[in-house]
């Protein structure tokens, strides 16, 4: 299980060892997987980890976020379209399905997908063959696929929102991620990894987590699980000042010399940091749904989205303990 570590899951509570577990047994099984976990808790990682381990790790692993997707394009992201299909395509493409042949495809919120989206899903799931968009000739690919979601599927399906026999289909082997709070000590163990990062990425060694910081950490409930703490630890990193990194009611409480910042940078530093408060919790509040929470702010989504990711708040795989989900 130590190696699963080089994919940044990291954790030593006995709920994630089973969880490293059942990631190494999957693995060498060649099937559909469905991961299931709350937002931030980590779910592209594992499908990284699934596929590496895999006997398909030679070949390409295709993360797709499905609630990215426009509806209208859906079909032509996964399958491709021939060059006039539609008014945009210029040039044939081949695909998302295409490029992960041999591979792992893997749909990060696929409850996101409209039902029209999900049956031409399922048509490819029965035999491995497809179409692109506006041509006639029937390809094959060859792909695992992983699925993931921070909803409850099975509720979708009674309430026809999801279709039942594609959820039979991609739930032949359940991953189900625990929370952050109920992983005793991994909080402060992660807490300590980001610590060492940020020191590397800033060089910046030296610094240390104040003792009532690591109480906090301990104690946090993380609704925003792994994505929040790497946000928490990261914002405390580059706003500590005395060499102690403060989180939680502490973080707002700066050392005294604080008070010799400039008031235009303080104004800004406040802005920046209540900025990432506000949308972390909007965004753990609506289950990480852009949308909705963009809803809630009373903003534009796509106004919504680009302050999403210019606070980093949806993660990156190769920095954050979170998928991008």
């Amino acid at each position: 299980m130590e190696q699963l570590s080089r994919f940044n899951l990291i954790g030593a509570s006995l709920q994630f060892k089973q969880v490293l577990r059942q990631i190494e047994k999957m693995a060498g099984v060649d099937v559909p997987v469905l991961i299931l976990g709350e937002t931030g808790t980590g779910k592209e990682l594992a499908a990284r980890a699934l596929h590496y381990q895999s006997s398909r790790a030679d070949r390409p692993f295709v993360p797709v976020n499905c609630g990215a997707l426009a509806e209208s394009l859906v079909e032509s992201e996964l399958f491709g379209h021939e060059r006039g299909a539609f008014t945009d395509a210029k040039v044939a493409a081949t695909g998302l399905v295409a490029e992960a042949d041999g591979g792992t495809l893997f749909l990060d919120e696929v409850d996101a997908l409209s039902l029209k989206a999900q049956a031409a899903l399922l048509r490819f799931l029965q035999d491995g063959s497809y179409r692109r968009v506006g041509g006639s000739q029937e390809r094959r690919a060859n792909v695992r696929l992983i699925v993931a979601s921070n909803a409850e599927l099975d509720q979708l399906v009674l309430n026809r929102r999801f279709r039942g026999d594609l959820w039979y289909r991609v739930n032949v082997l359940t991953l189900a991620l625990p929370p952050l709070r109920e992983r005793e000590g991994d909080a402060v163990e992660l807490a300590h990894v980001f610590l060492r990062r940020y020191a590397h990425q800033y060089r910046s060694n030296g610094r240390q987590f104040h003792p009532e910081a690591l109480d906090f950490i301990a104690r946090h409930d993380w609704p925003g699980n792994i994505r929040e703490l790497e946000n928490q630890v990261h914002r405390a990193f580059l706003m500590s000042e005395d060499g102690y990194l403060r989180l939680g009611a502490h973080q707002d409480a700066p050392p005294p010399q604080a008070c010799s910042v400039p008031y235009k940078t303080a104004k800004a530093r406040a802005i920046a940091e209540f900025e990432q408060r506000y949308v972390a919790g909007l965004l753990s509040r609506t289950g990480g749904n852009i949308t909705q929470a963009a809803r809630l702010a009373g903003q534009d989504r796509s106004a919504f989205g680009k302050l999403v990711r210019k606070l980093d708040l949806q993660g990156a795989p190769t920095l954050n303990l979170a998928d991008k989900t």
